[in-house]
């Protein structure tokens, strides 16, 4: 580590947790976040029912709705890789049906691609090629006949220019197909993405002609579209290619830069958390970030909220993993270039609905223990918890926000009750279940001795889990909680569709006690539960006192809420403040005082600001939201 780090480590303890608080939770981002139509047609479809997904697809038809079409084929096109007998039953009923033809044939591309998967050439195996082009072959009859069922669909033409890459079709079939797409929409954003891929450097083109290309595209396309977002979408490509081995001055910086601006105008023009700008917002917020520029990164990723999306993020690793650690990257480095004494900055007041609010997500935990044990082992988590008990011998286990935060709290990156689990199951026998919830996405992670065994989510549009992977963490949770086959906890982690269902029949197989009513709803739901308590945060030392002090069996007395200090205190406190500074000043100024009554005064003087700085601050703890949603 570098000396100037230690420097910066301060500001950023201090900082970081107030810079970007309005930022959604963690748990509250979903990748690829469907509407609600699309939501339910997936829904539907997974449980085998074409009908919503054939109503979805003939409305986006008859109102010549390309580019939701183009989203919804290429969303129920993956869904029908892991669900394939709903797709069945629709071209069985009807093989003539343009838009179960048109999903058939983008099945084959999504099929094909996931053979050969994302690597670079150099890394796929040779017989995944020869699959790869095998299914791009088999599907050339079906993307014709797409395009022959619906002439007016530039939709099977997209399909056709993804297909022409990945068999190296020549330039002339390229530009035959994209002249066929452009006859049917000019400023059809899924051709012209795949247009532009096939003319860059890492497929067929060069860096050169894939900028004129989107740039072009952007200068012809109406105001408001989202291909003003294509030059974008050209400059990711180029800093992949390129990474950190161009020397010198950057051939394509202007290119960028300009890039960049109309981007920004676009993203204005869209509302904060638009489900529509989501896909050019997040390539935004990427370019900014890999430019060093984090205030306007940050600015990217307060007008994305929630809406992660699978490109660009894809391209680093598990692309939600990786846009919550640039999110959390661009918060830390804004705070290192604040003073550590300055005021923490606080989120622009846009005036803007709280929606992030309500996508927060609902919080619970399910400890394997009484109520009174968890309080005991909780004294020292840094939050204010409340306790029900659940059943015989569990307990239901929530945050209660506390008006100010406190500074172990705003240490800790995980979700506030992960941290406080973790921190209550150490050097105890017995689990704790976290769960969360939000519209689209739910999740567990279950601690155990003060260590994360498993975790888990499901999320509505997303396809089943990896087999190898939920085998794992069944035989993870049997182990845990004693449960001789752990199949049947894989097959509900296997589940997809319904993230909320699945989750409760997790708890459900586990034997642990049913989801309290409301969970999912408000946030906080135990303070209806007869023989809800509170256990209000400790500061350190007073967190080891009462775990030293509290008896066994005995639910922890709450803490001492001091009253407002008389004047006299805050007036002597003060003068000795002013008193031993000045002293410590002089000390440290002249030589003839040695460095231990320095030291004494300094140290005095530091204790007497923290009285008074904690007695300025102190605050009883309140069970309603903070004002943040974060």
């Amino acid at each position: 580590m570098r000396l100037t780090a230690l420097f910066t480590i301060p500001r950023v303890l201090r900082h970081s947790d107030a810079i970007g608080a309005d930022l959604p939770p963690d748990d509250a981002v979903v990748l690829d976040a469907p509407d609600t139509p699309l939501r339910l047609a997936l829904a539907a479809a997974t449980a085998g029912d074409h009908a919503p997904a054939a109503a979805l697809l003939a409305g986006t038809r008859e109102h010549a709705q390309w580019e939701r079409r183009d989203a919804c084929v290429s969303r129920l096109a993956r869904a029908s890789l892991h669900h394939p007998g709903w797709l069945d039953a629709w071209l069985e009923e009807d093989p003539e049906d343009p838009d179960a033809v048109l999903v058939k044939a983008d099945q084959y591309v999504h099929q094909a691609w996931q053979i050969r998967t994302a690597a670079r050439a150099r890394h796929v195996e040779a017989d995944q090629f020869r699959a790869f082009h095998a299914v791009l072959r088999d599907a050339v009859p079906v993307i014709s006949a797409a395009a022959e069922l619906n002439p007016d669909d530039p939709v099977p033409w997209r399909i056709a220019l993804t297909q022409a890459r990945g068999i190296q079709a020549p330039r002339e079939v390229f530009d035959t197909y994209l002249a066929e797409a452009n006859a049917r929409d000019p400023h059809h954003e899924g051709c012209h993405v795949q247009a532009m891929q096939y003319l860059c450097a890492k497929w067929y083109g060069s860096h050169e002609e894939m900028f004129a290309f989107a740039e072009r595209a952007a200068e012809q396309a109406p105001p408001g579209s989202r291909l003003h977002a294509l030059p974008l979408q050209a400059v990711v490509e180029y800093l992949i290619a390129e990474g950190d081995e161009a020397p010198g001055p950057d051939p394509y910086g202007s290119n960028t830069e300009a890039a960049v601006v109309r981007a920004q105008a676009l993203s204005d023009s869209y509302a904060p958390g638009d489900r529509e700008a989501a896909g050019f917002r997040n390539h935004l917020a990427l370019v900014l970030w890999a430019l060093n520029r984090y205030e306007e990164a940050l600015e990217a990723f307060r007008a994305i909220g929630v809406h992660a999306t699978t490109f660009p993020w894809t391209y680093f690793g598990d692309a939600r993993e990786e846009f919550l650690e640039a999110r959390s990257g661009t918060r830390v480095e804004l705070a290192t270039h604040i003073p550590f004494f300055s005021r923490s900055p606080r989120p622009p007041d846009t005036g803007a609905p709280g929606w992030e609010r309500e996508l927060a997500p609902r919080s619970l935990a399910i400890a394997s223990t009484g109520p009174t044990e968890v309080a005991q082992a909780a004294l020292l988590c840094g939050h204010s918890l409340r306790t029900a008990p659940a059943g015989r011998h569990h307990t239901y286990v929530e945050i209660v926000p506390d008006a100010v935060r406190g500074k172990r709290a705003a240490l800790l990156p995980e979700d506030p009750l992960t941290s406080a689990a973790d921190n209550f199951t150490t050097a105890e026998d017995w689990p704790a279940l976290v769960l969360h919830r939000t519209q689209e996405r739910s999740s567990f992670t279950l601690l155990h001795r003060g260590r994360k065994v498993a975790d888990h989510a499901w999320e509505t549009a997303a396809p089943a889990a990896d087999h190898t992977k939920v085998t794992r963490t069944a035989t993870a949770l049997a182990q845990v909680y004693g449960l001789a086959d752990p199949r049947p906890l894989a097959h509900v982690l296997r589940a997809a569709g319904d993230p909320a269902r699945h989750q409760s029949e997790l708890v459900a197989a586990l034997g642990l006690p049913a989801l309290p009513a409301g969970y999912g709803g408000r946030q906080e739901i135990l303070m209806d539960i007869p023989g809800a308590r509170v256990l209000a945060r400790r500061g350190f030392l007073a967190g080891m006192r009462d775990t030293m002090t509290a008896k066994d069996g005995v639910h922890p007395d709450p803490p001492a809420q001091e009253g407002p200090r008389p004047a006299r205190w805050w007036v002597t406190r003060t003068l000795a403040l002013l008193f031993f500074t000045a002293a410590a000043v002089y000390a440290w100024w002249t030589p003839d005082i040695g460095w231990f009554r320095s030291t004494v005064s300094s140290a005095v003087a530091v204790y007497f600001a923290a009285k008074l700085l904690r007695a300025r601050r102190r605050r009883p703890v309140s069970s309603s939201p903070p004002p943040a949603a974060s």
